[in-house]
């Protein structure tokens, strides 16, 4: 399936210039409460991993950003070409990681024919390289995953969905779209086939069974507006196709949620809202976050 960015912005989506500027004050508050200098990315040629570099350039500085490339041995060598104009584009710095050493070490015992057991180990193994580098950066990990990603649990479980914080998450691919034509990245990343690159000619969008043009309509009505079958069928879309993606989002929550931890008696959490005792970063107010933002903005690129 082609990948072509939208036309216009549909009803339903959040304007790119809004969402924008909603995660320059998310990212700058977030650094701020953080403490730490600045943000790694993973960069994999992809529209998500450029959009999120880009929004942390234009809300930190690009001195405050760093990207990663991390291709394995048969990874797209177009891929790695189109992070490096992403990178060079913006202005921020990379670097290249081979993880197919540390992969095949542990890949040798896995089958060729197990393909999502392979590429799950990759995605961890680029998390791994992500975590060590905010280490000796003292940095926060920048996530990369969309709500579309997310809702339909088509991603890594500590692999590409782990991070310190993300900007796209509540935004649908279509939207990250958008946000790539309205930030000017290269032609050559908003229009490829979105790909998790893991083996040769993979597609997101074959193994989806549904372009995310479609699903991303279905999403929104689905979740954010809650309508039910019979007015999702009045909208146009097919039952089977409701169905199917129901069932997915139901199925995928354990994904978009911490593992559960059993309750015990006198335990109290410390992140929990105002009023709850709580007293970490989870109980920032809105009003909060825009102050230090606000305070942040200063010397973002100092």
């Amino acid at each position: 399936m082609s990948a072509v960015p939208p036309a216009s912005t549909p009803l339903w989506a959040i304007a790119p210039a809004d969402a924008l500027e909603r995660c320059r004050v998310f990212l700058r508050a977030q650094l701020a409460a953080s403490g730490h200098r600045g943000l790694v990315v993973g960069l994999s040629g992809g529209i998500d991993s450029a959009v999120a570099a880009a929004l942390a350039v234009a809300a930190l500085g690009a001195d405050k950003v760093t990207g990663i490339m991390m291709p394995y041995a048969t990874s797209s060598a177009a891929s790695l070409t189109d992070a490096m104009a992403v990178a060079e584009g913006l202005g921020l710095a990379a670097e290249k990681v081979d993880i197919t050493p540390m992969a095949d070490a542990f890949l040798a015992a896995v089958p060729d024919s197990e393909r999502v057991r392979r590429g799950n180990v990759m995605a961890r193994c680029r998390m791994v390289v992500l975590y060590d580098r905010s280490a000796q950066r003292d940095a926060l990990v920048l996530g990369t995953g969309n709500r579309t990603e997310g809702l339909l649990g088509y991603t890594t479980m500590y692999g590409d969905n782990a991070c310190a914080l993300n900007p796209l998450g509540q935004l649908y691919k279509t939207e990250v779209r958008l946000l790539a034509a309205h930030c000017g990245l290269p032609s050559s990343v908003l229009t490829k086939a979105p790909s998790a690159d893991l083996w040769a000619g993979q597609a997101d969008e074959d193994e989806l069974g549904v372009s995310y043009a479609e699903v991303d309509h279905l999403l929104h009505h689905l979740v954010d507006e809650r309508l039910g079958e019979r007015q999702l069928a009045a909208l146009g879309f097919a039952p089977a196709l409701v169905e199917r993606i129901t069932v997915r989002v139901r199925a995928m929550a354990f994904k978009r949620r911490l593992p559960p931890v059993a309750e015990m008696p006198g335990r109290v959490d410390p992140d929990a809202a105002p009023g709850d005792a709580g007293l970490g970063a989870a109980a920032m107010t809105a009003a909060a976050m825009d102050a230090l933002a606000r305070a942040a903005s200063g010397g973002a690129s100092s």
